[in-house]
């Protein structure tokens, strides 16, 4: 029997950042995985080829970059070996015609690129991030603090007393906009709105979603202050240096360690855990769990009594979103983009139809059907980061954040479903030459320099990673009824739960997914 202070179920990002900060504040900490390796959505493997690095799912940390949890502890893990490679052009669009638009660092290359598009989008675009620079105190304190605390109602109080509470409802009602609304009144270059549309998708939303136009100034705002970094070698380095950093503070992690059950003592109060096979470990102070919903009410608590009524109705009304797909390539050279080789230089690039293109797109995918004319995220991170392939060759990171959990169809006509809706080999790797098509229309002899492909469906995901509900990499649905106050659910007050001693962190939890750590930082931050 092992005895501890915290055990934290799960070892994804915000258990991580948690287990950190609690072991800097002196406290003895387990972290327990059930998979061989921690790491949750982080997963580094020669998948392909060998020489050919390849982050499976997560990649691009601009979000771990710039948040608290870095601000708190980057220090600690560039001294344990993390390192960032930066490239200088973040992100980009190309449609099927080949027109495109490359978005950088540099904010008056921005203007003019913008402003060459449309007269006035380049001055309008640097006017809408000099508001959001302007709010951004404000506005991240709601994205990323505890909502329900004395701290943000200060907060919330201050701002009406500046601003007036006629225009603070007025910067409320603004930030409820959807991106669709957003992009056209602010933007005449359909590129432009191609440009943005696609990155509602990383937010788990999509171009008619509410708050999504926030979300598209955020990721503006953040990119071209920070780009699209990844971790040099791969995430690996990033969880090696937390692995380091959390037992250099006395803590333990353990993988292959499943947990099977809370243990509950008196008066209610978690006190440990089992695992699968039996062995029990206690902790003093509380246990966090970094899991879905589902997997804490469900699996964890199962044979404890029945939980109050608002977190039943929770539980039952509780959705996930999308599924997701991943598609990796080893290329014996690097890309040749047709119509622009600067192409060959962007970190992550969007290929889309447009605003339109995602709308159609993100709605079949909900609808249940394989999108006829897929969004594509095309990572290209051996262009900054040579170590990810040996020299001369290179890698492509493509996700599909549009896909369905449960088939129904396809929206082209051209694949056959199987009749329970479910996902097969097969279907995947027909998916997949779809998406390679696309591909081979934009790269000059593409079929040429693939040394081999690695796709892997939603099922493939949840089969990874229990907390991918159908694929879905957000852990839950990210629509503003579902989010905010009310993530997971309405009855919800920050990370606590009805049961003494356990907390609840993840991306199924505020501030929701991504790889900030947000809710192992707010939680770490606010114990003892």
């Amino acid at each position: 029997m092992g005895n501890f202070d915290y055990i934290i179920v799960g070892s994804g990002i915000n258990a991580l950042v948690a287990a950190a900060m609690l072991g800097k504040k002196g406290k003895r900490v387990a972290v327990l995985e059930r998979n061989p390796e921690i790491g949750g959505c982080l997963r580094t493997e020669e998948i392909t080829a060998p020489g050919f690095v390849h982050d499976v799912m997560a990649t691009t940390m601009v979000l771990f970059l710039t948040s608290p949890a870095y601000g708190a502890l980057g220090k600690d893990l560039e001294a344990r070996g993390l390192e960032f490679a930066h490239a200088d052009l973040p992100t980009g669009v190309l449609r099927p015609d080949g027109s495109h638009v490359i978005f950088s660092k540099d904010r008056q290359r921005n203007v003019a690129t913008f402003e060459a598009l449309a007269a006035g989008d380049g001055k309008a675009f640097s006017s809408e991030m000099d508001k959001l620079g302007a709010d951004a105190p404000f506005l991240f304190s709601l994205l990323g603090g505890a909502l329900w605390s004395g701290s943000i109602a200060k907060t919330v109080a201050k701002e009406a007393w500046k601003r007036g509470l006629r225009n603070l409802a007025g910067w409320f009602g603004e930030a409820l906009m959807p991106a669709r609304a957003h992009l056209e009144t602010t933007y005449r270059s359909e590129e432009i709105q191609a440009l943005w549309a696609p990155w509602v998708l990383h937010c788990g939303l999509g171009p008619e979603s509410a708050y999504s136009a926030e979300m598209v100034k955020v990721i503006g705002f953040a990119i071209e202050l920070a780009g699209c970094p990844v971790a040099r070698g791969g995430a690996r380095t990033l969880l090696s240096a937390f692995e380091k950093l959390i037992t250099d503070t006395g803590g333990t992690i353990r993988t292959g360690a499943d947990v099977e059950a809370l243990v509950q003592g008196p008066g209610g109060k978690v006190t440990g855990a089992r695992l699968a096979g039996g062995e029990t470990l206690s902790a003093t102070s509380g246990v966090i769990a970094s899991v879905t919903p589902t997997q804490l009410y469900g699996r964890l608590l199962k044979d404890w009594p029945a939980p109050p009524a608002e977190v039943s109705e929770g539980l039952r009304s509780y959705r996930y979103g999308k599924g997701n797909m991943q598609i990796h390539y080893a290329l014996d050279r690097p890309p040749q983009w047709k119509g622009n080789a600067e192409l060959g230089q962007v970190a992550l690039l969007h290929l889309t139809p447009g605003l339109d293109g995602v709308s159609r797109a993100a709605n079949e995918a909900e609808r249940g059907m394989l999108p006829a004319v897929p969004t594509i995220c095309v990572g290209q991170p051996a262009s900054f980061d040579p170590s990810r392939a040996p020299e001369g060759k290179s890698i492509l990171w493509l996700q599909l954040p549009e896909t369905p959990r449960h088939i129904k169809g396809d929206a082209a006509g051209e694949l056959d479903i199987p009749a329970d809706g479910r996902w097969t080999e097969a279907l995947r790797e027909a998916y997949a030459d779809r998406i390679e098509a696309i591909l081979a229309n934009h790269i000059e002899g593409f079929a040429e320099r693939v040394i081999a492909r690695k796709a892997y469906s939603p099922a493939d995901l949840e089969a990874m990673n229990m907390n991918l509900v159908g694929g879905d990499p957000y852990g839950g649905f990210c629509g503003l009824d579902q989010f905010f106050l009310w993530r997971p659910f309405k009855s919800s007050v920050n990370h606590r739960t009805h049961v003494p001693g356990l907390y609840h962190i993840g991306a199924s939890t505020h501030p929701g997914p991504g790889l900030a750590g947000g809710s192992g930082f707010l939680l770490g931050s606010s114990l003892k």
